[in-house]
């Protein structure tokens, strides 16, 4: 399988894949003709700036000749950076440029496959994934058990080997400064992030009043300028490590499913979700982290900063502490909670964003 996080090499369009492509398109009758670049550098008045190179494509189909233009789009600090990325604009494009009047019509979408061939996408609707087939349970079962049972010995292993997990992929560094305050941004003003979550509450929410949520808003604004100074955090990150993806297999080790929000962002980000679900589970039977859950926090909290000494993360956690507790906390996704329990994870939210740096061993703090 090909590094994914490896530097692509430039596209290389041919003569004979193009004319395959076209072929593959609209019929074996098409013959082509011409392929050359337009709106090279100086053609576009003080337009100096473009996303892709166009190619001007001329073709006969059934003995009549043809004209296109075939787009591709390079990658960039404003939201294109990977192939993605690309891909949903180029979607987008070509679902709704027919809808508009006066808009250039589109004739076709096709993506390049790693051998450089050109494969059409035909009148897509939606998109898969098949993924392969892992037996185990969920681990928020364990979480569920220790709270009627309590704590064994394994569910303290099991802490440690997450954040052992954790410490290895975090391990992996990238120097892009402009795609860790793209996760930032997206973090603080994204749709599916905390902007998101916050328009997502009732409206007005009794529990959490405007004036609470932007008062909120506010302060993470302030978030947002002081982590622009930790780009060089930048680190390989699952985005969305949570108990409900993660399995945990027959013979005691885990899987996780789901990765999220991109491949690179900041170590804060898989910390606090799992560490902020433990106190979701403990603030079920106090309104504060104690007993079992406590344990399996500081397990967890321990065992990372041992195996990465990353004392940074401290000063860098709390907005990721308030995203996760907007989804912990939310009457839609989690509409069972008792009124306690949301009460805690929103003084809990407010509290973290009071001090410069996290005192983890010291949560309860953040509790009053």
């Amino acid at each position: 399988m090909p590094m994914r996080n490896q530097k692509r090499p430039a596209l290389r369009m041919n003569m004979s894949k193009l004319e395959a492509y076209l072929r593959d398109q609209f019929g074996s009758g098409v013959r082509l003709l011409d392929a050359r670049e337009i709106g090279a550098q100086g053609t576009q008045g003080m337009k100096d700036f473009g996303y892709g190179k166009p190619v001007f494509i001329r073709f006969e189909q059934n003995g009549e000749t043809r004209e296109a233009v075939l787009s591709t789009m390079r990658g960039d600090k404003y939201g294109h950076q990977f192939y993605w990325d690309r891909a949903a604009i180029l979607m987008f494009q070509y679902e709704t440029s027919a809808r508009m009047e006066k808009h250039v019509r589109p004739l076709a979408l096709g993506y390049v496959n790693q051998r450089d061939d050109m494969i059409p996408v035909n009148d897509p609707r939606e998109f898969f994934i098949l993924n392969e087939m892992v037996q185990g349970y969920d681990y928020f079962r364990d979480l569920e058990r220790i709270r009627k049972k309590g704590l064994e010995q394994q569910d303290l292993d099991r802490a440690q080997s997450f954040a052992r997990w954790l410490a290895r992929v975090h391990a992996e560094k990238k120097d892009d400064p402009d795609l860790y305050l793209r996760r930032i941004r997206n973090l603080i003003g994204a749709s599916e992030c905390i902007f998101g979550l916050v328009d997502s509450y009732p409206h007005p929410y009794e529990m959490f009043p405007p004036d609470r949520f932007r008062n909120l808003e506010c302060r993470l604004i302030d978030r947002r300028w002081k982590l622009r100074n930790y780009s060089h955090r930048l680190a390989a990150v699952h985005g969305d490590f949570h108990p409900w993806n993660v399995l945990i297999q027959p013979d005691g080790d885990f899987r996780v499913l789901d990765r999220s929000r991109g491949e690179w962002g900041d170590a804060a980000d898989d910390i606090s979700t799992m560490s902020c679900n433990y106190l979701l589970f403990g603030l079920y039977d106090q309104p504060k982290l104690s007993g079992p859950f406590e344990r399996l926090y500081m397990t967890f909290w321990d065992e990372y900063l041992e195996r990465t000494n990353d004392r940074e993360i401290l000063e860098v956690i709390a907005p990721f502490y308030v995203f996760r507790s907007l989804v912990i906390a939310s009457p839609e996704w989690y509409p069972n909670h008792p009124v306690e329990v949301r009460e805690g994870l929103f003084r809990f939210m407010e509290n973290v964003l009071a001090d410069d740096s996290f005192a983890y061993d010291r949560i309860n703090s953040y509790m009053s």
